[in-house]
């Protein structure tokens, strides 16, 4: 068996990609929390968060605040999950 050294080493890029209602599903999950709960947490009605999950609107600044602040995150985490892969892992 061949040995390899630390510097020989590559990091493994990413398959996928996140979206937006992808990153607040699983914050959600994550918390243990359902829709109706984290509508209760961040102000935004169930409807709207399922429509959020499922990529059917548009997050909005005012939202991903809202959101990020019943998550205890920053918002830019959900805003742009493919420059916050790392904090999202953080959270997991």
């Amino acid at each position: 068996m061949r040995t390899l050294s630390h510097n020989q080493f590559v990091a493994a890029k990413p398959h996928a990609s996140l979206t937006t209602g992808e990153v607040i599903r699983m914050l959600r999950e994550l918390k243990g929390w359902t829709q109706i709960e984290l509508a209760e947490h961040s102000g935004i009605s169930a409807t709207n968060i399922s429509l959020l999950e499922n990529g059917k609107v548009d997050i909005g600044k005012k939202r991903a605040e809202q959101l990020a602040k019943a998550f205890d995150i920053h918002p830019a985490i959900i805003m742009f999950p493919e420059y916050e892969v790392a904090e999202i892992k953080k959270a997991a």
